[in-house]
């Protein structure tokens, strides 16, 4: 199991999800309450990188903009280049 960083900004205009260097940015439009904002991260993640959203879980941060995401079935490499980073 694949675990990766991710700064999340929630209430954001826009929806998207980034590589940063070595973890991920992401942007989602849901408000940060009631794990609203958490909910959306994981659709996003799982949307962008082809895989289930059963297959992506928060480890660690629930309550903070960075966060932990653990990803079942995919490596490192695999996220880079779903996400078009070539390292």
């Amino acid at each position: 199991m694949l675990r990766i960083q991710v700064r999340v900004t929630p209430g954001s205009r826009r929806e998207a999800l980034e590589w940063d260097g070595s973890s991920l940015r992401a942007w989602v439009r849901a408000p940060a309450r009631e794990g609203e904002a958490n909910a959306a991260l994981i659709a996003l993640v799982a949307r962008h990188l082809g895989i289930k959203r059963y297959q992506v879980s928060i480890v660690h941060g629930a309550a903070a903009r960075e966060k932990v995401l653990a990803l079942e079935g995919l490596t490192l490499e695999e996220v880079q280049r779903r996400l078009g980073h070539t390292p």
